[in-house]
């Protein structure tokens, strides 16, 4: 398959996706439980019937090795959502989520004695000024908005919580990957293995929230119903946008699984990465989400980081020397 298909499902898919969750999570806040559910639903019954070919094949690396895995995996996921519930804006939480790489870089030289470049230390340097700076921005307009309201210090106390789950959420996923790293360097990289496990086994971890779910399901039922395309059925437009949420879900999961078997580790974070500006710009403009100036240059100097850590200068050189060969 040529790269340009499954980049171009990357943005398709995720962005997507980003669109769909706004929607969710702006009628009921609380709803990221029973998307996280949902989604790991879809993928695990997928990887059943096509990965495991209904629990016909064993897998390569042994159960016992993805125990620890998808407890962070499930806990990673179930905290991005919950975020929510503490007034955390879709745009934020992106934010926050790029920050991923000074996790990376901290766990990296703690756990595993890892050493970088000075370009690495700087670009990291530059995340962490975006986040801190976009993070500053949005909670003097949190304190602002509830002060004209009533209630400004409850609701600034609650979204700094919101904050602090999303950073310890940052840091429990990269300590996430540096387990992957020893995993697969003993096994080898299994990736649509670990796709199903990390979704299907931590499924009964879910009847903890079965009631946070089960009230969802409830409040989904009674939204406002929508006609399908096509057909003269009227569904609640919740179900409708928690459908298209996990079906984009999964072309994007999937769409980053393809790309990592045509394109170096590099690439991948490259496409991903301009992915998550794309869902940001398009959320700010589509959805009107409150973005000064100062949030401007917090996440110019977040993205610019991120590609400053990728080294996207040598990646341009790469593919400038590329196609000047492929000319003579």
């Amino acid at each position: 398959m040529h790269p340009v298909i499954p980049i171009a499902l990357v943005f398709l898919g995720c962005c997507s996706n980003v669109i769909f969750l706004e929607l969710l999570v702006r009628e009921f806040p609380g709803s990221g439980n029973i998307v996280t559910f949902a989604q790991f639903m879809f993928i695990a019954l997928e990887g059943f019937i096509f990965t495991t070919d209904f629990g016909r094949k064993a897998p390569v690396i042994p159960l016992r090795n993805y125990v620890a895995m998808v407890v962070l995996f499930f806990l990673v996921q179930v905290i991005n959502n919950w975020a929510f519930v503490f007034n955390i804006s879709v745009t934020l939480h992106m934010i926050i989520k790029s920050g991923s790489l000074i996790a990376n870089v901290i766990l990296g030289i703690i756990i595993l004695n890892k050493r970088y470049k000075l370009s690495k230390y700087v670009a990291v340097f530059m995340i962490s000024v975006g986040i801190a700076l976009c993070t500053i921005m949005s909670a003097k307009g949190v304190q602002v908005q509830h002060e004209t309201e009533g209630g400004g210090v409850y609701e600034l106390g609650k979204w700094s919580v919101g904050i602090a789950v999303l950073t310890f959420a940052l840091f429990l996923s990269a300590r996430m990957g540096i387990f992957q790293e020893v995993i697969y360097a003993k096994y080898g990289k299994h990736p649509k293995e670990a796709l199903f496990y990390n979704h299907a086994l931590p499924l009964p971890g879910f009847l903890l929230l079965s009631t946070d779910i089960y009230s969802h399901v409830l409040l989904f039922n009674e939204s406002a119903p929508i006609q399908l395309p096509l057909v003269d059925i009227w569904v609640p437009k919740m179900w409708v946008y928690l459908a298209l949420n996990v079906l984009t879900q999964y072309i994007c999961i999937s769409a980053v699984f393809v790309l990592t078997t045509e394109c170096q580790s590099i690439t991948v974070t490259l496409v991903v990465t301009l992915r998550k500006f794309v869902s940001l710009l398009f959320s700010i403009v589509y959805f009107k989400n409150p973005f000064t100036t100062y949030h401007w240059i917090g996440t110019a100097l977040v993205f610019g980081g991120t590609l400053l850590f990728v080294d996207i200068f040598s990646i341009v050189k790469q593919m400038l020397g590329f196609k000047k060969e492929k000319a003579q």
